[in-house]
């Protein structure tokens, strides 16, 4: 008993000796860790990325506003003179042209006025020739003192009623004849004729809505513009040699279709804001042969030429979302990233102008700004200038990442299942327990043979 006694008290020794040269080279190593890890940081290599210099220049906009078609010259068919209506000479949905018959209003009636006038005028223009050989006659005989001044008079004045009944009668001639061309109903434009809101057979009066021919080419849209835009779009109008607008109509959800899309031009900017909206209008016309786009219709109306001068400008995808707002990583003396709080104006295609934040002569990062964070040195790489194509570099990058991301994880879900592993794992090791149960139950028995 005396020697199991003495043999566990220098066991017990031991290892508390070997657990304090333990602890020592535990401490040894997380500072020998931490140092290494504090070195590395101080000599990891600057981070390679484009750089752009601010500087200011000229940049063209991408402008589109919402807005709804009509038809400049769309006209509504009124019926002019009373009648039954006899003949439709159209079917609805047909293009007309400018001249065509559409409908017939009862012309018998009025072509017997016409003729009756055509009868009262000749009857006038009879009487007038009577009156103008009196007062020829009677000219000559005052002159030779056969006739008084009074009868002379008297002729001269039946000569000036008789033209004046002539003049009358050819006057109600042409009204006659008027309501007689208003009966037959012709297209004032060339269009699409919409349905017939009479049918034959009906009365109709004078001010009575027949149908609405629609002119599909060339097709009007009108647009508000915000003040800001309007302003700057007047100041460009008025600078000698800018090039004209041209504007661009695409439908909703059909942007990549090029039977979707027409080009036409600006032609109207109002000179005064309106004051509930506080916007400006303006309008476009736009060639329409085909006849897709149609009055009524939503569109986007989108403005080509627009420019903003002697502005800043980073790419786009230079701009990140900061704790104080949007920003952006400025270069300082030593290549190092320091991020920079910056005011975003209007989007100009690839570009992101900024009102306020930098000063020409900064350096900014125009590269992939993931993983940079204020305190990464930076390897200054020149800039092109092509905002668009450093986009789609960074895109495509992230999509490859993305890409080689899925196959690591498709890739680790197709290895072996962990349940077979496990189970022989615990196989393995139910033997050593058995045999340390065996050999403590060993020990127990020397320790009663003793």
């Amino acid at each position: 008993m005396l020697t199991t006694i003495g043999k566990g008290r220098g066991n017990l020794l031991a290892m508390a000796v070997l657990g304090l040269v333990l602890a020592g080279c535990g401490d040894g190593g997380e500072e020998g860790g931490a140092a290494q890890q504090q070195q590395g940081q101080q000599q990891s290599p600057p981070r390679p990325a484009q750089v752009m210099e601010m500087q200011r220049q000229d940049l063209d906009l991408d402008k589109a506003y919402s807005a709804m078609l009509r038809s400049e010259n769309e006209v509504t068919l009124v019926a002019r003179v009373t009648g039954t209506l006899e003949e439709r000479l159209f079917e609805p949905g047909d293009q007309v042209e400018k001249g065509e018959s559409l409908y017939t209003i009862e012309p018998d009636v009025y072509q017997a006025t016409v003729s009756q006038r055509e009868a009262d005028l000749e009857s006038a223009q009879a009487q007038a020739n009577r009156a103008q050989r009196d007062a020829e006659r009677f000219e000559r005989l005052v002159s030779q003192n056969s006739v008084s001044r009074q009868e002379y008079d008297q002729a001269q004045a039946e000569l000036r009623v008789a033209r004046a009944s002539v003049a009358q009668a050819r006057a109600a001639l042409e009204s006659a004849q008027i309501d007689l061309d208003y009966t037959d109903v012709t297209a004032p434009v060339a269009g699409m004729i919409g349905l017939s809101n009479v049918n034959v057979g009906n009365l109709v009066n004078a001010g009575t809505t027949l149908a609405t021919i629609t002119p599909l080419d060339p097709l009007e849209v009108r647009f508000q513009l915000p003040q800001r835009d309007a302003f700057a779009l007047r100041n460009q109008r008025s600078q000698e040699g800018t090039a004209p607008i041209k504007a661009h109509l695409e439908l909703p959800g059909r942007e990549g279709s090029e039977a979707s899309r027409l080009e036409g031009k600006l032609d109207f900017l109002s000179s005064r804001v309106d004051e509930n909206t506080s916007t400006v209008q303006a309008s476009a016309v736009f060639e329409n042969p085909q006849g897709v786009f149609l009055p009524g219709q939503f569109v986007r109306v989108r403005l080509e030429g627009l420019k903003r001068y002697d502005v800043l400008a980073v790419p786009e995808i230079a701009v990140t979302q900061g704790l104080m707002g949007p920003q952006v990583f400025v270069l300082d003396e030593d290549d190092t990233a320091r991020s920079r709080t910056v005011q975003l104006g209007e989007i100009a295609g690839p570009w992101q102008l900024i009102v306020d934040g930098l000063e020409p002569g900064d350096r900014v990062v125009v590269g992939d700004p993931a993983g940079i964070e204020p305190g990464t040195p930076i390897e200054a790489q020149p800039f092109e200038g092509d905002a668009e194509q450093i986009v789609e570099n960074v895109e495509e990058a992230r999509e490859e990442a993305q890409e080689e991301q899925m196959q690591q994880a498709e890739a680790a879900q197709g290895g072996p299942p962990a349940g077979g592993d496990a189970e022989e794992g615990d196989a393995a090791g139910d033997a050593p327990a058995e045999g340390a149960e065996a050999q403590s139950g060993d020990d127990a028995e020397g320790d009663r043979a003793e």
